[in-house]
Formats: C-alpha cells, sequence, structure tokens
C-alpha cells in the first residue's frame, strides 16, 4: 500500500521532472545538457498483457525535443525480490519505446536497505550485468545555502524531508523557512508536505519557538496529495485482495502456478486486469490461459 514517504517525491518530480536528472547528478552518474524534461507514462507494458508501472520516468530532451536520456524513477521503502525481475523489463520496455539510453534511479530513504537495492542483476547473457542506481540519504544534497533553496525548491522539501530529524536538520529547516518569502504560491506549499512527514517531536518543537509556516497542512497542494494517497491506498488494498482470492480460487482449481505467474498476479494493482484474469480461471487449463 502506498505511503507518504513513497508519494512525497512522486508528487515534487510531477511538479519539477528535472529533479530526477539533479538526483542522478548527486550520485556521480553524468547528465548530458538538455534543454527539457518530460514526464512520460509510467505504465510500461509489451504488446502482451503484462503489468508492468514504474512509479515515474522522465525523458530528457535536446533543444530539437529529440530524447537524450531516460530516467526510470522507483522509490522503495525495502527491498523487494520481485524487483530483481521486474526492473530489467522497466529499462529495456521504455528503451526501446523512446530510442534512447536509459537508466534506472531507485530511491530508498533507509541506507541499509539502500544497500539491498544496490544488488547487482544478472541477467544470464555474458557480461550483461544491470546495476541499480540507488539514491539513499546519503545521496540527498544537505541543503543550508538560501541561494540554491531558492533556485531549488524541490530539491529542498527533499533534503528537508531526509535530512530534517537529522544532526544538521535545524540548519536544513531554517534554510527552508527563509527561502518560503521568495518562492511562488504553490513553491511554499511544499513545506506543508514537509511538515507532514517530519517526526511530530521536530514539528512540534519548530512550532514552538517560530515557524508559523510549519501549521497543519491545509493548503491545496498538500490536501490533494494527501487524499491522493488515501485513494489510492484504498484502491490497491481492494486489489490486493483480489489477487489473494485468484491465488486462492487457482490453488483450488489445482492449476501449477509459477513462482513468476505468482509475482504478477500479486503485483497487479488494476482490479479489473485481476477480474478478468479470475473469470478466464474459471475455464482455463494452464496458467498461460489465464493471462491470454
Amino acid at each position: 500500500m502506498p505511503t507518504h514517504e513513497h508519494e512525497f517525491l512522486l508528487e515534487l518530480v510531477q511538479h519539477r521532472p528535472s529533479l530526477v536528472a539533479t538526483l542522478l547528478a548527486e550520485t556521480g552518474v553524468p547528465v548530458p545538457a538538455y534543454e527539457e524534461a518530460r514526464l512520460e507514462s509510467c505504465d510500461l507494458n509489451d504488446r502482451e498483457p503484462k503489468e508492468y508501472r514504474c512509479d515515474s520516468v522522465v525523458t530528457l530532451l535536446d533543444s530539437e525535443k529529440e530524447p537524450l536520456t531516460a530516467i526510470i524513477l522507483e522509490v522503495q521503502r525495502e527491498y523487494d525480490k520481485n524487483k530483481y525481475w521486474s526492473w530489467p523489463v522497466y529499462l529495456a520496455t521504455h528503451r526501446g519505446r523512446v530510442k534512447c539510453p536509459t537508466v534506472l534511479l531507485v530511491f530508498c530513504p533507509d541506507s541499509a536497505e539502500a544497500l539491498k537495492c544496490a544488488e547487482a542483476i544478472h541477467m544470464g547473457h555474458p557480461d550483461w550485468v544491470l546495476r541499480p542506481i540507488v539514491l539513499g540519504p546519503d545521496n540527498v544534497p544537505v541543503i543550508t545555502d538560501i541561494q540554491r533553496a531558492i533556485a531549488e525548491p524541490e530539491l529542498m522539501a527533499l533534503s528537508s524531508i531526509v535530512h530534517g530529524a537529522g544532526d544538521q536538520g535545524r540548519k536544513v529547516l531554517d534554510v527552508l523557512h527563509e527561502s518560503l518569502p521568495h518562492l511562488t504560491k504553490e513553491q511554499r506549499s511544499y513545506a506543508s508536505l514537509v511538515v507532514a512527514l517530519l517526526p511530530d517531536v521536530i514539528v512540534t518543537k519548530l512550532k514552538e519557538e517560530r515557524m508559523a509556516i510549519l501549521d497543519e497542512p491545509k493548503n491545496t497542494l498538500v490536501r490533494d496529495w494527501v487524499d491522493h494517497g488515501k485513494a489510492r491506498g484504498r484502491e490497491e488494498g481492494i486489489a490486493e485482495g483480489e489477487a489473494k482470492s485468484l491465488l486462492t480460487f487457482l490453488d483450488a482449481l489445482g492449476l501449477p502456478i509459477t513462482d513468476e505467474a505468482r509475482a504478477r498476479i500479486q503485483e497487479c494493482k488494476d482490479q479489473e486486469t485481476l477480474l478478468s484474469w479470475t473469470r478466464k480461471a474459471a475455464t482455463a487449463t494452464s496458467i498461460d490461459e489465464v493471462f491470454g
């Protein structure tokens, strides 16, 4: 089920797609000079009816609107072994679609889990190894420079969320506070995103001092973001139940289920697709017929 920790970075990228390029550069990966960063569809399905959906996709374009590099962003609170199989599909599918180099950037707010997510994925073909580029807390810059905070408010918000409760948290939050008068109304609302994710003890202390901007989130952006997270959580919660029911149904029918097929069902978040598979299962003689 999606969480606030999962959604906040995706929300910031929605408002400024180039944030993904900035984060990629923070990991030491060269980023080509580009004119525009464009959000793409997150649906990474091939011609077969398989459900592959990443968290966010941004393509960097040159002055002629030609793609230079595509960046697939995945947010992982913890290591998921199923991603070992699906991440290569994301890259290959989108690379074939946009016909440009494509990289995988994984954001993991926990350092220990970030190390697990960085595990090399051996494709089986000689010398073909995918090494996920993982952005952990240590890679997110600690922004204490007011000029950078004003120039990159989305990165400032991310820095505040990741480092706000750490050793340099107060410096970061002070800069966030000082930058707000220089930002647009929408950019100022990022402060409420920060509040929604900081530990309560930190928020209480700031409110007791001087940061009036850290009131409970009431602006439209945050309200929409919270509502979206709740709605998506309910939707995917229902889908999770449908997936479990389908697996139970298949077991009762005695249809052999491969690990790949089981993972595909468990990862599917589309209720209509799951219902379609359930209907097909009633007359299927193999798992391939369920997906066909």
